[in-house]
């Protein structure tokens, strides 16, 4: 009897130590949705300390025709009429498979000052949520305009206990009439096989050496296609990639807003009322709550943040509203949505900066392939393209960034002028889908290579100017453009 009470005693005891086993930050912290008075704080607690290392076994995919239940052996990518099976080999599981980071309970809390300042403002301790991948989003409020700040991320099992913390700085947006000199970098196409670094990719540490006020990520964050038969499997291709150290340090430092495109969404190509069997347990739907889940995100996916008087950013949602790409093209085709499209062309014409930027998922310039459907530089969407190009030709000093290209490019509309940069892939492994000697009448740069694209406005001599950059991976800068206000 007493044998039985020790081993039930000890039983208790575990279960107690591991409900108040102290949780980690492998994931690391994303501070985003930056204005000149607020912010959103984004953390997620970690079982363990690190990653689940490379080398470990990775799921293995096979698949069956929907119709007949035959194997599918060298199948075409992203067949939508094939069923998917996972399987962890080795005995492995969604918690031991190379990259995996398991989420853990806890509570949390953020404290936050600018820096010099000598006492924090402190938000109120929240719980983790395990159903949305153990993640909670913190807004900061009343910030002031033009200011490096300093968080500091409290969390524990308990809230006061055995506490641990995580540091991050962030810089606030100026005020709306202060002319300040402005930069910020922009990356796409990120592809977890394709890194280029022990710890991840070159360009996170390139694009921190330039101290930029800001980030934005335009899409294909990550590649669901392949993996991501499921929920879970979806929530560990953010893990896998944002354990990565490179990552980790550069998004505790830099303010950052995200944009998702199809991969992150759902698989290539992808609409919200598309039919595939492909992604087997995993659908459009619960790809648009996760990536809300995964980064810090306000109310709404599409969004315009003004930074000082020379630069405003608008971001477009490319995938919420969009109708099927095989519909015929006409005026009831669309990739942003009337309520998107009327939004974007009121808030253009009440802006006055100087600079006005639309950073899209997708081009709209080009050129791009002809075979491909999905953006408004081919013919599939080309009514809402010509419209959307009449537009931003008729307003002074509009550029546009787009991601989704693996090649770096600066474009300019042979019909109405409106000038485009692509900022490539996030390394020279994932580059691809053109060449360097298909320069084109549209091109005024062009170079099928990884890295990223800055953009600094400044005054020069009294006068607003625009400079964008194009680097390599190693930080090399490729191309330089510059546009001066008028």
């Amino acid at each position: 009897m007493k044998t039985l009470v020790a081993l039930f005693n000890a039983l208790i005891m575990s279960i107690t130590l591991a409900s108040c086993a102290t949780p980690y930050m492998a994931t690391g912290i994303k501070i985003g949705e930056v204005t000149d008075s607020e912010a959103i704080v984004w953390v997620r607690l970690t079982e363990n300390e690190k990653r689940v290392d490379f080398g470990a076994p990775m799921p293995q995919v096979s698949y069956t025709l929907a119709s007949t239940g035959e194997p599918l052996v060298d199948m075409e990518y992203r067949q939508p009429d094939a069923v998917p099976a996972v399987e962890f080999p080795n005995g492995s599981s969604i918690d031991t498979i190379e990259g995996a980071v398991p989420g853990a309970k806890g509570t949390v809390r953020v404290r936050y000052k600018p820096e010099g300042d000598t006492e924090f403002k402190i938000t109120p301790w929240h719980k983790v949520d395990p159903k949305a991948d153990f993640t909670q989003q913190f807004r900061l409020l009343n910030l002031m305009p033009a200011r490096k700040y300093v968080i500091e991320v409290e969390y524990g099992a308990r809230k006061n206990q055995n506490l641990k913390t995580l540091s991050g700085t962030f810089r606030t947006a100026p005020a709306t009439d202060t002319i300040v000199p402005v930069t910020f970098t922009v990356i796409t196409g990120q592809r977890y096989p394709d890194r280029d670094a022990d710890d991840g990719f070159k360009i996170y540490g390139q694009m921190q050496s330039l101290d930029p006020d800001f980030f934005v990520h335009t899409g294909d964050i990550l590649y669901y296609d392949q993996f991501a038969k499921t929920p879970a499997l979806a929530n560990w291709h953010w893990q896998r990639l944002y354990s990565l150290n490179s990552a980790v340090e550069f998004h505790k430092n830099v303010a950052s807003y995200f944009m998702k495109d199809d991969h992150d969404t759902l698989v290539n190509d992808s609409w919200p009322t598309m039919e595939t069997t492909f992604m087997g347990d995993f659908t459009f739907e619960r790809g648009l709550e996760i990536f809300r889940e995964q980064v810090p995100m306000g109310d709404k996916t599409y969004r315009t943040v003004r930074w000082g008087k020379d630069l405003q950013i608008w971001m477009v949602e490319g995938r919420d509203f969009r109708s099927p790409n095989t519909m015929e093209d006409g005026p009831d085709k669309t990739i942003w949505g009337a309520e998107q499209m009327a939004w974007f062309k009121r808030t253009v014409q009440e802006s006055d900066a100087t600079f006005r930027v639309l950073i899209s998922p997708t081009p709209v310039v080009g050129p791009d392939r002809p075979n491909k459907n999905d953006n408004h530089a081919n013919n599939a969407f080309a009514h809402e393209g010509n419209l959307l190009r009449e537009f931003i030709a008729s307003q002074e000093n509009m550029v546009v960034i787009c991601g989704d290209r693996h090649w770096q490019y600066v474009s300019v509309d042979q019909t109405n002028g409106v000038k485009e940069y692509s900022s490539g892939p996030a390394s020279d492994e994932h580059a691809g889908g053109w060449s360097n000697d298909m320069v084109l009448p549209e091109h005024t740069y062009l170079n099928v290579i990884g890295g990223f694209l800055a953009i600094t406005v400044e005054r020069q001599d009294r006068s607003p100017i625009l400079i964008a950059r194009h680097y390599g991976v190693d930080g090399e800068v490729l191309n330089e453009d510059r546009i001066v206000a008028h």
